[in-house]
This record gives structure tokens, C-alpha cells and sequence, in this order.
């Protein structure tokens, strides 16, 4: 049936198709039935857009919104051009405009999300504007008269010129070719973000097929994961996994190929995404699923790789959490640490493997087992990696890269929370091993996509045959955690106090996972528990509150992992806040550091600002420390020789570095990268007293 607006050769003059709409839309609006008034306007808005682009020489289809707003949250339709999809047009009834500054109450709701959209057409009827990513694009347009009420007599010759450059512009939308990570990070936030949102809104039907899924990956993989987790996980798997298949070479980025193309170098994510990808579940969330595969189809991989001087992941997925969602990145703690500050520990860490544990090759020695509890995009391990490498092909020569490359690769695990830095640290750790010449282990480079802070010890459930690659990776990552022997526990793990409200939510979930509760689940009833019950005999029960951070629960994970789950040596290298060298709700953690280590060395910076800029930028390497942190290296040997907590030593950060191996600061931070003192404050590097 042909468009009440294509006949008598009125798809021919775009005054006369805009004159057939108002006319349309008076005979429906003086009918005396009770509608919905958004509705009213589905049809004829769909015609009008259909004959404008025939009219412009495209073959242009709408899709009209057919599931229960309330719980797809789409737009009112879809426009395809040419099988990909081109934007997307939101209706209001007559009379509400198409300003969303105006909007109210649901309106204005409904804006905060789609606002995200690249290209959205609103409209009234009468007024038209067009908006990407949240901004208007051109004017708006009114109409001359009421095209509810005055029929043809509603618009002029103006009126329809100006209606189809409008619409011409909204036809000609391409998702922009990022020219550097950060503008790629910029591009897909607001489309992962509506993802997330959409699945979030799908949720609230339990008889979704999205929730059906929630209910599945709460059962076999997080068991924790309340309803915005999962659409969390959902948004950020579906968005790199399809990332990843891009960079691989793959054209046609839909979840199967790209599943297909992913498999070999990431399998997990290649497993997730197709159960993810279950197409009774993509069609509840088609509009943000649809964006991200024709925008994540445009990027051109090879020309980031190029543009970016470097590596193109290194600050990526700081830049992708800033714009997708800032109290997430503070939540979790993901900040940039300077690869200065990297390397300098990397190195304080690789003289000790050598001197004092007999391990010439440092990371890639066969007995040094390396593990980040919270790697992030994997910049400790690459840094690591990078180091012993150049180390031996100096000593030994360039030929004995190969095989240091695969030892190492075996010996290196690293453990991620977020799906988005778990995706970064795979892909950039296996393609730095397959650089050098390495051997990728046969189940893959050892990033587990886990929480470090759960049980090692929870049995796996019984996993149905679509979850079994799943299931293998949890039992993977839990034999690292129970019985994996770690030599070195390296890295920059979150900071976050957490303090819950008397007004948040009843379900606001306490942190601190299996170290603070145990396998029963009662506070207190985890190892955190020898840094907090010794405080009560002293009288310091009352600053036990301080101990409740992010990273005094990772510093005590490590001192499990590296020292009580197995005897011998180990060493263990944070950079973490530096309230737990003084402060008196830390006493008993110190005490069992001082147990617990042979040597214990601080570079503390109180709460300097420092940093130095970023290739290409003038900001400086974030973050910058202004409030106190340090970066401790702590080890026991083979034979104890128990700390006798040594007075600090201090002096400038420039001086030599006595009680240490040989490490010289102006040597450890290369080109003077070293914190500057505030005007009252001495930069300290200390055998600290703790």
C-alpha cells in the first residue's frame, strides 16, 4: 500500500508532501476518539520522513516502536537508511515542543536518556529539531500554523524547504571517525551508557529474556551482581568484546562474528558475549545495539594504532570510565598510574628478585610468579614484562627474548573486576607476548575476569553445557587465589573508604567481600580481623572505622597470598594511601607487617602535586597525588632476619638511597620525574618505622 503522502506526484515537491502531513494530521486530531496524541502522529511522521527521502533519491525505512515503553525506553521510531541504521525520532504530543529545556516530569526523564543518542529527531507536529549527543544541531523549526487544526493552510513553501534540510541533515548522519583513543573512549561512553541503561530498564519485566539472563550470570558467575552490576557487565562486555573484534580486522561487528572473530585470543570474552548475545535479548535492547555496531563498525583500528604514538590502550579505559561514568571510576578507583612511577617500582622490585632471590631474569625467571590482585588494562604486568625482557636480551642477548617472553607469559596473572580493563589487559598482554616472539599459554594469558576479594574457596556450581568455558575460567582463577604459589604481589590497588549512610539504601552492599566477612559471611569473621581486633585492648577501637578502605582489604588479601598460603619468601610492592604508616587505627596492620617482613621500605609523598604531562597533551600524568600516598616495597627472604623498625632515614628524593640495594632516586625516577615539595614539606624517601 503506497504512502498517502507519495500521490499525484506529491513526493515530488517537499511543500506538498508537508502540506499532505498537516492535512493527514487535521483529519485525525478532529476525530472524537480517545488515543494517545504521540501516537496519532507514528504514522503520518513516518510517511513524511519515508517521502522525503525518496524525494532526496534514498530508500528510506522507519520502524515504528512496538513494545511497551515503559519497558524498551525507545524512541517512538527508527529510521534505516539503506539497511544501516540513521538516527532515531522521539514524538511528543502537540503542543509540548521539541525544546527538552521545557520538558517536565517523565519528559524530562526520558531526555536525560536519550540525550546520549547521536542522532535524534524530536517533534511535536509542529515544531522539529534535530540533536546529537545531547546537543541541537541547527535550529528549531516551527510551522507556520497548527497542523493539527489548519490542515494544508499550516505550512508554507518556507516551512517546507526547511523541513527538508533538516531532515536531509538527519539522513546524512556517519558515526565520526575517531582520531585518537580518547576521542574513540569519548564516542562509545554515551552508546555503552545507553545500553546499560536500556538493559536496566529491561530488567524491571521479571519475564524479560534480559532478566532471565541477570538470573543465569548471578548463578554462575557473580553472585553479588544486583541488577545495575549486571547491566554494568552487559553494557561494557557487549562494547569491548565487539572493540576487540574491530582491532582483530573484523568488518561485520555483530555479537555472532564477533564471538567468531575473539575466540582464539579471548575466549571468556568470546563465551560471554554469546550467551549475551541471545537475539530474544537484543531485540529488548535493539537501539543501543544497533548504534554501537554500525559506530564500533567505523573505527579504523590500524590509523588509532598509528595516531597514537604508543600504546593506544595505555590510557583508554580511564578516559572511557571519566565520560561513561565518573562515580564508577571513583567507586573503583581507577585512576592512571604515570608509567614513570610504573617502571620505577617494576625496577626497585627486579633489583631485589636479582639480589636477593637469586633470580638473574628477574619477572621472566622461572621461579618468580608475578600477580596484580587489580591490574586494571594490565600496565604493571606489560611493565614487568618489558623490563625483564630488555634486561636479558642486555645480558644474554637478543635471541633469549623468545623464550623469556613464554616463560614469563606463564608465570604472570593478573586479577580484574571490570569487564572493560579486563579486556584491555588480555589484548594488550597477549599481543605483547606475541610480539617478542613469545608463546601465549594454551588456556590463554592469565587475566581472570574475578573479584579478588571473594572466597578462594566457594565451590563452582554446576555449570549447564552453554556455561562450561565460564565455569573453567572461574575454577582457574579460584586455584590461583587458593594454591598458586606468588612470589610478587605488585600494584596500585583501589582506594575507597567506604561509609554507608543511615539514609542509603538497605541494599547498599558493605565491601570488603571474603577479607572482611569470611566464608560464613559475618563482619568480622575474615582475616581483616587481625588488623582490627588487637585496636579494642588498646584503647583504639574507635579508629578501627579507617581500616574499612579498599586498599587496607588488598593489603591484607596479598599478605594471605604471598606469605600464609605458603612458607618462603615473597615480596609485596603497592602504591596505595599512606594514612596506614600513622595513623592509630593502623597499629595492629603495622604490626603485622613488621611480623610479617625482613625489610620494609616507603617512598612516601605527603600529598604532594606532581606529574609530568602526556605524550601530545599539556595535563599533567593523572593521578595527581595530592592527597598522601606511598609506594612501599616489602620482602622476606629465605632465612628471616625480622625488621628491628629501623629509624627513618631521610633526605631528598635526589640523594642516594642508604639501606637500600643499591637504589638511587634520580636513577629510579629517570628526567627528574619526582614529586616536588610543597612549600613546608620535604620529599622523603624513608626505611619507614611503621
Amino acid at each position: 500500500m503506497s504512502s498517502p503522502l507519495a500521490v499525484s506526484g506529491k513526493a515530488d515537491n517537499p511543500l506538498l508532501i508537508l502540506q499532505a502531513f498537516s492535512k493527514t494530521l487535521t483529519g485525525k486530531f478532529a476525530l472524537q476518539v480517545a488515543c494517545n496524541p504521540e501516537d496519532q502522529l507514528k504514522g503520518p511522521v513516518a510517511d513524511l520522513i519515508e517521502s522525503v527521502g525518496r524525494h532526496l533519491g534514498l530508500h528510506v525505512e522507519t520502524v515504528t516502536e512496538v513494545q511497551d515503553r515503559e519497558i524498551s525506553g525507545r524512541p517512538d521510531l527508527g529510521v534505516v537508511i539503506a539497511g544501516l541504521v540513521a538516527g532515531y525520532v522521539e514524538l511528543k504530543a502537540p503542543g509540548k515542543g521539541a525544546d527538552p529545556k521545557k520538558f517536565r516530569g517523565s519528559d524530562k526523564e526520558q531526555w536525560a536518556k536519550f540525550r546520549d543518542l547521536p542522532n535524534l529527531l524530536y517533534s511535536d507536529g509542529n515544531e522539529w529539531a534535530l540533536y546529537r549527543n545531547g546537543e541541537r544541531f541547527g535550529k528549531l523549526l516551527r510551522m507556520s500554523g497548527d497542523v493539527t487544526g489548519d490542515g494544508e493552510a499550516a505550512v508554507t513553501q518556507t516551512d517546507g524547504e526547511a523541513v527538508q534540510e533538516l531532515l536531509r541533515e538527519f539522513f546524512g548522519w556517519e558515526p565520526l571517525v575517531p582520531s585518537s583513543p580518547a576521542a574513540l573512549a569519548e564516542m562509545l561512553a554515551p552508546l555503552c551508557r545507553l545500553l546499560r541503561s536500556d538493559v536496566e530498564e529491561a530488567l524491571k519485566n521479571p519475564g524479560s529474556n534480559l532478566a532471565a539472563l541477570a538470573v543465569d550470570w548471578r548463578h554462575y558467575l557473580f553472585p553479588d551482581a544486583d541488577d545495575r552490576q549486571f547491566a554494568d557487565a552487559y553494557a561494557q562486555t557487549f562494547t569491548y568484546a565487539l572493540l576487540l573484534a574491530r582491532f582483530s580486522g573484523e568488518t561485520c561487528v555483530t555479537p555472532r562474528e564477533a564471538s567468531r572473530a575473539i575466540r582464539r585470543g579471548h575466549r571468556l570474552l568470546a563465551d560471554t558475549l554469546k550467551i549475551l548475545g541471545d537475539e530474544a535479548a537484543l531485540a529488548e535492547i535493539a537501539v543501543p545495539v544497533n548504534l554501537l555496531e554500525r559506530v564500533i563498525s567505523a573505527v579504523d583500528g590500524e590509523a588509532l594504532e598509528k595516531k597514537a604514538k604508543g600504546d593506544p590502550w595505555l590510557y583508554f579505559y580511564e578516559d572511557f570510565l571519566a565520560a561513561y561514568d565518573p562515580a564508577m571510576r571513583k567507586d573503583r578507583g581507577v585512576y592512571y598510574t604515570p608509567l614513570e612511577v610504573v617502571q620505577a617500582q617494576v625496577r626497585l622490585v627486579a633489583e631485589l628478585l636479582e639480589e636477593r632471590f637469586d633470580a638473574e631474569a628477574s619477572f621472566a625467571d622461572p621461579k618468580v610468579v608475578t600477580l596484580d590482585p587489580a591490574c586494571g588494562t594490565g600496565t604493571y604486568l606489560l611493565a614487568a614484562l618489558r623490563h625483564a625482557l630488555e634486561k636479558i636480551s642486555g645480558t644474554k642477548g637478543p635471541g633469549m627474548k623468545v623464550s623469556a617472553a613464554s616463560a614469563a607469559a606463564a608465570n604472570m596473572h593478573g586479577f580484574e573486576l571490570l569487564v572493560g580493563p579486563y579486556a584491555v589487559a588480555h589484548l594488550r598482554l597477549t599481543e605483547r607476548i606475541l610480539a617478542e616472539g613469545g608463546t601465549v599459554p594454551e588456556d590463554g594469558a592469565h587475566v581472570y575476569l574475578t573479584d579478588t576479594l571473594e572466597s578462594p574457596f566457594s565451590p563452582p556450581p554446576h555449570y549447564p553445557a552453554l556455561y562450561i568455558p565460564l565455569g573453567e575460567e572461574y575454577r582457574r582463577a579460584q586455584k590461583v587465589k587458593a594454591t598458586t604459589p606468588v612470589l610478587v604481589c605488585i600494584g596500585n590497588p583501589p582506594y575507597d573508604r567506604q561509609v554507608i549512610e543511615g539514609n542509603m539504601p538497605g541494599s547498599a552492599k558493605r565491601k570488603g567481600g571474603w577479607v572482611r566477612f569470611g566464608d560464613a559471611g559475618e563482619d568480622g569473621g575474615g582475616i581483616l580481623r587481625d588488623f582490627v581486633a588487637p585496636l579494642e585492648p588498646l584503647g583504639l577501637g574507635i579508629h578501627a572505622k579507617n581500616l574499612y578502605n579498599d586498599y587496607v582489604y588488598f593489603w591484607r588479601w596479598a599478605l594471605w597470598k604471598v606469605f600464609e598460603t605458603k612458607e618462603g619468601p615473597g615480596v609485596i610492592s603497592f602504591i596505595t594511601a599512606s594514612s596506614y604508616l600513622r595513623g592509630p587505627g593502623f597499629a595492629a596492620m603495622r604490626q603485622v607487617m613488621r611480623k610479617t617482613f625482613d625489610e620494609l621500605w616507603i617512598i612516601d609523598w605527603r600529598g604532594t602535586t606532581w606529574g609530568r604531562a602526556r605524550p601530545g597533551t599539556s595535563s599533567p600524568s593523572r593521578p595527581r597525588w595530592r592527597s598522601p600516598s606511598a609506594c612501599a616495597i616489602r620482602s622476606r627472604g629465605r632465612k628471616r632476619r625480622r625488621s628491628s623498625g629501623t629509624p627513618a632515614w631521610k633526605g631528598p628524593a635526589t640523594g642516594s638511597s642508604r639501606g637500600l640495594p643499591r637504589w638511587n632516586v634520580s636513577r629510579t625516577f629517570p628526567g627528574g620525574f619526582v614529586p616536588r615539595a610543597g612549600p613546608s614539606r620535604s620529599i622523603q624517601l624513608r626505611i619507614h618505622p611503621i
